[in-house]
């Protein structure tokens, strides 16, 4: 058992996801040929515009000449656009999902093949080795976090299950309902990982189901458009998940001095990726973007702004401290993603059926 307590670092604001509307990035899309030369704004589409992140990326591409706009949604709900939209692509680009869903991409043929410029600064073996497809940016941990000015690192739990199996923390602790979101598959995947047992319902022991009932039902429901942050602040919660990059932010905007549980079989992680996509009628274009987001002079000032962690070895320097120190010290849980790619779909929807509030 291992606990962490991270500290502030820079000043974010706080600024919700927003999509664009569909028609204006439709009379931009020309059809699935795909090709080099057609011009108009590159439409990037991400599930990372979060926190202000869509803003500053769209104001540095401007700086460096790309005229973009970023189109933001959920993970699996965006995964699920892209293939909808793959014999009439609308997007150009995608970033920020991971590994998991661009492998469904990638058998889907919704994305296509590029190599980056900056292809040696980074492990290919955190991207697609195998064919090139997509490629690796930055490295999160989904955290469980809580604030030790409230919560003294002696009165947290050790492990994620005492949350909902000891009564002294019953409803103190936030759950994403949302499902269709990155988010909150990787906790259920997380949750239901040392569980995997081929002769139990959809690929799970009873017990790991229990895990998951347990869970969501000790937990309070999140507020949609509140942040968890501003619940923990006002007393509504003690706990809740995060991905690692947007605690610096949380800490600066609320005050907050955030510790991290850290169980003794790991916590989930996840690398987000990127790739063009396929049909684009702008593949010059995208070409061109994925070699600028994905440098290490742009991931370097990405990673300093909003407290990533980079996977491009040159940027890394440009790291919080606090970040890589966060990072390298939480251990992986390990996660059979292959095998969730292939049930996650079945694993939501008897969540959502069964075990939501």
């Amino acid at each position: 058992m291992h606990k962490r307590t991270f500290t502030t670092a820079s000043v974010a604001t706080i600024i919700l996801s927003t999509m664009v509307l569909a028609s204006c990035a439709s009379a931009e899309s020309g059809g699935s040929e795909g090709g080099g030369d057609a011009g108009g704004t590159l439409i990037v589409y991400t599930n990372s515009n979060s926190d202000g992140r869509g803003e500053w990326v769209t104001a540095q591409a401007k700086e460096a000449g790309l005229d973009i706009e970023i189109v933001g949604l959920g993970g699996a709900d965006l995964a699920n656009r892209i293939v909808a939209e793959k014999n009439n692509p609308v997007g150009d680009v995608v970033f920020g999902l991971n590994n998991m869903f661009f492998e469904t991409l990638k058998s889907e043929e919704a994305v296509t093949a590029y190599e980056p410029a900056w292809s040696a600064e980074v492990d290919q073996e955190s991207g697609d080795p195998e064919d090139g497809v997509f490629w690796p940016l930055v490295e999160q941990a989904i955290v469980t976090v809580y604030d030790t000015n409230k919560t003294p690192e002696a009165d947290a739990p050790t492990e994620l299950a005492d949350l909902w199996e000891d009564s002294a923390y019953d409803g103190r602790y936030e759950v994403n309902t949302a499902l269709g979101q990155a988010t909150p598959q990787l906790v259920l995947a997380g949750l239901l990982a040392p569980y995997l047992d081929e002769d139990g319902d959809l690929g799970v022991s009873d017990e790991g189901w229990e895990q998951v009932e347990g869970y969501f039902a000790h937990g309070s429901p999140a507020e949609e458009g509140t942040d968890l942050y501003a619940r923990m602040t006002r007393g509504d919660v003690d706990f809740g998940v995060l991905p690692s990059s947007g605690i610096t932010s949380r800490d600066a905007e609320y005050g907050t001095k955030t510790g991290v549980i850290s169980p003794a079989d790991g916590v989930p992680y996840v690398t987000e990726q990127i790739a063009v996509i396929a049909g684009t009628p702008r593949q010059d274009a995208a070409e061109e973007f994925i070699d600028w987001f994905g440098s290490a002079e742009t991931q370097g000032a990405f990673a300093a702004e909003f407290a990533s962690y980079p996977v491009n070895e040159g940027a890394r320097a440009e790291a919080l401290p606090e970040v890589v120190e966060l990072i390298e010290s939480l251990p992986k849980q390990d996660i059979d993603y292959a095998l969730t790619r292939e049930n996650i779909g079945a694993w939501v929807e008897k969540t959502e059926l069964e075990y939501l509030p």
